[in-house]
């Protein structure tokens, strides 16, 4: 996930959250918000929020790492022109523990309801590039 698909800045965190629409599940809450189409990238961009109630510094890190992959693996799918803010709840370590533990793609669905329920997915995955 290159530099260019995050959000890094305060400003565009508060915009999101501010003018954005949210859909919450037990382990995350999903922000989403159409930029407008003079300032929109064909690319969307996502922000993490992961606190220190998920845990320690090393749990943290994992699990936005693992929140990015499920994002880059969805991202041919994703509607243009968004911004997302995804935001852990600490009962995401259940499921990265369960996901360690052998069970396969466990954020990686969190993720997907999550979309799916905001109507945030294109119908079509679009051709891989050669």
């Amino acid at each position: 996930m290159n530099k260019r698909s995050r959000l890094s800045r305060s400003s565009d965190f508060k915009r999101v959250y501010r003018q954005g629409s949210s859909i919450a599940s037990r382990f995350l809450v999903l922000y989403s918000f159409r930029r407008s189409a003079e300032v929109a990238a064909d690319v969307p961009r996502l922000g993490l929020s992961v606190s220190k109630k998920l845990g320690g510094a090393v749990t943290r890190n994992r699990s936005k790492r693992l929140l990015r992959e499920a994002f880059r693996a969805l991202q041919g799918r994703l509607a243009e022109g968004y911004d997302f803010v995804l935001i852990a709840r600490p009962p995401l370590i259940e499921l990265i523990g369960r996901q360690e533990a052998g069970e396969k793609g466990l954020v990686s669905a969190a993720v997907l309801e999550l979309l799916e329920r905001a109507k945030l997915l294109r119908d079509e995955e679009p051709p891989a590039h050669a």
